[in-house]
């Protein structure tokens, strides 16, 4: 080893999970070091540019280290694909202080009690893994609550028979400006007997804890945030940290294990210094020692983190015991939908609303999060969210979509004609359909046998099965949203729900409960057999719920932090 340094704390990962923990613990007072693969980058390098985000220098690099998948081939096996020259589809969420969190397009819902408690309420689903939470709702509302203040969440409480239980009124702050259309869409769904929802956002609708607010420039979800209103986990937390003086973030830093003592604890961690282009190899690499070490480095990657970790009494990976580690993964189960509004279409003053850019389309639908539709289900069962947003500006992709017609490439004036056709006579609106999608045996992550990284490590090998319930409660919902679109009146309206695995929102795959043998945490989401490793990331879910996960991850986070601090105190 080159060098050695000691910390208090030492997080792996600088996301949603890795954030409060930091937050939490240095303006405590304790000496925290954040490992980031990633580099830093703040506001001043967030361009407006539609080749710039989530690009290969927000991303790891591919070519040094990927994920093998292998999905369902149609009958009744499995498919390992070659994304060698696909990097399209690969999970990595964000290779960049703050993670994914930067990336977001931070729709801020709560989960509902019923969530932690699926397998009480809805029973069972034969070839599904589902379990019970080891905590209740109300042992997470005060970290929800924490967290919309702490990281400054914009919304309106909105009463209405799906809300889950609070302990304040409101939001911390006012809504962000909304699209004109958000009236159409409210009288469009009570005349239809809905409940149209205002969408909580990560969004600042006025500067917060020296954070500028939101600059409405629809370069939101899937860019990094030009002003720091977007509640990243580095704006929001990180930046603070640091300036207690007690936080050090490293950045481009690859933790490849973490050791363990002849206890079972964790005592350190090592990384390798990726500013160096020299190939590394373990004698050269770093070591941090902490009494306590977090691993927030997004499910897949935090699964084969602690699969790598063997030690005396972790033959098979830290805290691999009964075999848990990477177990329980899930994605994100649901579909899409969009609806074209030609202008022409309606009056001259609805015609200029519909093309107002900036505000956003805060809206959502929960009036079938639970679906007591026996003649479709049988029984009453759990449903999903639709949220009504827009796309994020891709001008350039957009227009290279238009050179297709019926098979045949458009050149000259009738491409013209089309492109121009395509982006001053009509909107394009999307939903989004979230809905669970179910732990079973056939989505997990482990090692992959024959593949390893640049620096010698096993890649993550994901199989990514689902299961037909999640395809059925998709489509079924995805349907409402389209009859939504077609009595708002949009001429043409599309949509489908998906079996693949999304390339974000995943989690599970280290999931908490009572017994070591069905779970890879504890409920402290402490590794099992562990005294001082913890896992904050989304990896500790058991299920997603029916919304985004990013809220409830950083609200576990600020609830796991509490229990560190105890422990350390």
């Amino acid at each position: 080893m080159n060098e050695i340094f000691e910390f208090d704390c030492c997080i792996v990962g600088s996301g949603a999970g890795a954030g409060p923990v930091a937050y939490e613990l240095s303006k405590a007072g304790y000496k925290v070091a954040i490992l980031e693969k990633g580099k830093w980058y703040k506001e001043s390098d967030f361009r407006k540019d539609e080749q710039l985000y989530r690009h290969s220098i927000f991303r790891s690099k591919f070519k040094d280290e990927r994920h093998v998948l292998e999905e369902p081939d149609g009958d009744d096996g499995f498919n390992a694909k070659d994304w060698s020259s696909d990097t399209t589809a690969q999970f990595w969420g964000g290779n960049i202080v703050g993670g994914a969190s930067n990336f977001m397009s931070a729709y801020f819902h709560r989960l509902k009690p019923e969530d932690f408690r699926l397998v009480s309420t809805f029973g069972q689903i034969e070839g599904a893994n589902t379990v019970d939470w080891p905590i209740t709702y109300d042992e997470m509302e005060p970290y929800y609550t924490k967290a919309e203040n702490v990281i400054g969440i914009s919304g309106k409480i909105v009463h209405h028979p799906f809300l889950e239980p609070r302990s304040t009124k409101d939001y911390p702050l006012p809504p962000t400006a909304e699209h004109p259309i958000s009236s159409w869409f409210d009288k469009t769904c009570k005349d239809m007997g809905l409940n149209p929802l205002p969408m909580a956002r990560g969004i600042l609708s006025r500067p917060h804890n020296g954070r500028e607010s939101c600059q409405y420039s629809g370069y939101c979800g899937s860019y990094g945030c030009a002003s720091g209103a977007k509640a990243s986990s580095r704006a929001s937390l990180l930046d603070q940290a640091v300036a207690t003086g007690n936080c050090k973030i490293i950045t481009e830093a690859k933790a490849y294990q973490i050791n363990s003592d002849s206890k079972g604890n964790a005592s350190s961690v090592d990384y390798f210094d990726l500013s160096k282009e020299a190939f590394q190899t373990p004698s050269q690499s770093i070591k941090v020692k902490a009494k306590i070490i977090v691993v927030a480095c997004y499910s897949i990657e935090s699964a084969r983190l602690l699969l790598s970790s063997r030690g005396e009494r972790h033959p098979d990976g830290l805290g691999n015991r009964y075999q848990q580690i990477g177990k329980n993964l899930h994605c994100c189960a649901g579909g899409t939908g969009h609806g074209i509004f030609e202008f022409d279409q309606f009056t001259s003053e609805q015609a200029e609303q519909l093309k107002v850019r900036g505000p956003f389309f805060n809206r959502a639908l929960q009036d079938w999060y639970f679906i007591d539709d026996k003649k479709s289900f049988g029984q009453r069962v759990k449903g999903g969210t639709i949220d009504f947003v827009f796309d994020p500006p891709s001008p350039a992709s957009d227009a290279n979509s238009q050179k297709w017609q019926d098979g045949n490439l458009l050149w000259g004036t009738q491409l013209k004609q089309k492109v121009k056709s395509y982006f001053t006579k009509s909107k394009d609106f999307k939903f989004e359909v979230f809905c669970d999608w179910l732990t079973n045996d056939d989505c997990h992550v482990s090692l992959d046998s024959s593949e390893k990284d640049k620096w010698g490590s096993p890649v993550a090998k994901v199989k990514a099965g689902f299961h037909p319930h999640d395809l059925k409660v998709g489509s079924y919902i995805v349907e409402k949203g389209k009859e939504v679109m077609k009595n708002l009146g949009a001429q043409s309206v599309r949509g489908s729900a998906f079996s693949s695995p999304t390339s974000n929102l995943v989690a599970g795959g280290l999931r908490f409960g009572k017994d070591p043998k069905t779970s890879a945490l504890d409920a402290d989401c402490r590794v099992h057999g562990t005294d001082n490793c913890f896992v904050t990331d989304g990896s500790f879910m058991p299920n997603g719920g029916s919304v985004t996960p990013t809220f409830t991850i950083y609200a576990n986070s600020f609830r796991v932090a509490d229990i560190i601090k105890k422990q350390m105190s």
